[in-house]
């Protein structure tokens, strides 16, 4: 396989989303609904640079073509959970199992720990998604509990596992 190679996601990027969180094949394991537009893709990712945004949008190109994309965004407004991110992540179904996923978690888990201020990274996922829930565990995620009837899925209710990992030593003073 060609290397991976992680950056900054961009408006330029929006085909390339729109793609693959519309893929059939990946769709299933995100909260995003079919038919993507391109449109609304470029609006999000302008929206994600604004000066002052928290979210961190990343995507990972093998040979020049987008195969990933991973982001981690501000849990909410509310003063009490600034300390808090979310992590949403999708890989395109041909390059799963091949580092994909790895080298985007390792980038957000640098960024968030080193350089954001995130005490905290959360997420949901299916609980029928071994695959991604084994990559989350790999990268310090732990259970905290299970949603029923969490998202609507092809036509089905499904259940989705509430994952958190907290920084494994936050940052202090210098010198003390």
């Amino acid at each position: 396989m060609s290397s991976i190679t992680v950056r900054r996601a961009g408006t330029g990027d929006a085909e390339a989303f729109a793609r693959l969180m519309g893929d059939p094949q990946v769709l299933p394991g995100l909260l995003q609904l079919p038919f993507p537009s391109v449109e609304g893709w470029r609006t999000r990712l302008a929206e994600h640079d604004t000066p002052g945004r928290a979210d961190l949008l990343l995507v990972a190109e093998v040979a020049g073509t987008v195969v990933g994309n991973a982001g981690l965004h501000a849990a909410g407004a509310a003063h009490r959970r600034r300390h808090a991110m979310s992590l949403g992540i999708a890989v395109a179904h041909d390059h799963q199992r091949q580092g994909v996923g790895s080298a985007l978690m390792a980038a957000l888990i640098d960024a968030a720990d080193r350089w954001l201020g995130c005490l905290r990274i959360e997420l949901t996922v299916f609980s029928d998604n071994g695959p991604a829930i084994a990559l989350y565990r790999k990268f310090g995620f732990e259970l905290e509990g299970t949603h029923r009837a969490y998202a609507l899925r092809d036509g089905v209710y499904a259940d989705v596992h509430a994952m958190a990992r907290l920084h494994p030593n936050p940052p202090r003073l210098q010198g003390s």
